[in-house]
């Protein structure tokens, strides 16, 4: 055990000497994870995603503000205004595809209304054979019927009461009463599931994703002290004691181990403190992920250096699975945008499984048990790579 605890504090020593690895283990990931966070929106507050419309009133009346107001509450377009531009700059825009169309309030459309008669709304765009137009159509008369019912209303009582109610009064209330309708839907989620904005489900993909995937690619260093020791003959003196080759393999595993370890640690505490992703929710299920996580790359580490025979080949084998495994495992892009087969294939990399793990503490608010499956299966290649490894070992040093 004394030998074994040796080679693992030789290691880390050498390790911890070498700048790659703080730039592989941390500081890379975080620049990452903030770079990929800004550019899917994961920092700020959600975009308007409504439908640019240009507005222009040409009426100034009572009527065409309260139009104004219904339009501007929309959820379906967002109002472009100018009162300076002109109509054929409204349509330049919209052919230019600028503005998704323009609306335009001839002048006389509130007195018209107050007649009693259709007043009618210019609507520049707005091909209904599309799905785009058909929306900001529909939109519109929206408003305009609410508007005309109002007016209607509101004329209505003015002519029928003897007291004659003030048609602002009525108009008012009438279109008030649009506001509360008669049905209404409530939406009710698990209360152990938090309702997330863009920001924190964005990072909640890319802060384990980037973990992951620079992990992986932090194996290089590791790798090139196995090379390192061997090229130096370092190794076939160590053999010539009374070390065992067991005794060398579980120091080189548990140095890798205790790095990568120490690695997931300090960017999960990042991720809850600095970018509110909630580890800690599952703190115990957190732990077994990170932990079988990092038992799986660290043995993928040993493996890379028993394989490498110099530091190009430590490269090669570093950098090639960072890119296959982070790609197919979804690092990069949730793997539930993509089809089944896709996802099946994608779960042949562990890094599948691992963020599976902690997107399902993270993002969809599960417990113990749903980390079970993916701990079981990053353990499981764990096992896989240490034993590749100890064969390679064993068969690379009996020639």
């Amino acid at each position: 055990m004394i030998r074994i605890l040796d080679i693992t504090q030789k290691d880390l020593l050498q390790l911890m000497r070498d700048r790659k690895t703080f730039m592989f283990l941390l500081i890379m990931p975080v620049a990452f994870t903030l770079l990929f966070g800004y550019a899917f929106g994961g920092f700020g507050g959600p975009a308007d995603s409504r439908l640019p419309v240009g507005y222009l009133d040409q009426d100034n009346s009572r009527l065409s503000q309260k139009l104004h107001d219904l339009l501007a509450a929309s959820k379906v377009i967002r109002l472009d205004e100018n009162q300076a531009r002109s109509v054929s700059e409204l349509e330049q825009l919209v052919v230019q595809e600028k503005l998704a169309a323009a609306i335009i309030v001839p002048a006389g459309y509130g007195k018209t209304s107050l007649e009693g008669k259709h007043a009618r709304l210019v609507l520049i765009g707005g091909d209904a054979s599309t799905s785009v137009g058909a929306g900001i159509q529909a939109e519109v008369l929206a408003a305009a019927n609410r508007l005309d019912s109002a007016v209607s209303a509101a004329l209505s009582m003015e002519q029928i009461t003897q007291a004659g109610l003030p048609f602002n009064h009525t108009f008012d209330k009438a279109l008030s009463a649009w506001e509360k309708s008669p049905i209404a839907i409530a939406e009710t989620t698990s209360t152990v599931i938090k309702q997330q904005d863009n920001q924190i489900t964005s990072l909640t993909h890319n802060s384990p994703g980037m973990m992951l995937q620079f992990a992986i690619a932090g194996l290089l260093t590791a790798a090139q002290v196995i090379v390192t020791e061997r090229k130096t003959r370092a190794l076939q003196r160590l053999l010539t004691t009374a070390t065992r080759r067991i005794h060398i393999l579980v120091g080189h595993y548990l140095a890798i181990l205790t790095l990568i370890l120490g690695q997931f640690l300090l960017l999960i505490l990042f991720g809850q403190l600095a970018l509110r992703v909630d580890y800690a929710r599952e703190a115990g299920a957190t732990l077994l992920v990170a932990a079988s996580s990092a038992l799986c790359i660290a043995a993928m580490g040993l493996l890379i250096g028993i394989l490498a025979r110099s530091d190009e080949q430590a490269v090669i084998f570093s950098l090639i699975p960072m890119f296959v495994f982070s790609g197919l495992g979804g690092a990069w892009m949730p793997l539930e945008m993509t089809g089944a087969t896709f996802q099946a294939i994608g779960h042949v990399s562990p890094v599948a499984w691992a963020m599976d793990g902690f997107k399902n503490i993270t993002t969809r608010g599960l417990g113990m048990n749903s980390v079970l499956l993916p701990a079981s299966a990053l353990i499981g290649y764990a096992a896989l790579f240490f034993s590749l490894a100890a064969w390679r070992f064993w068969v690379s040093e009996e020639r």
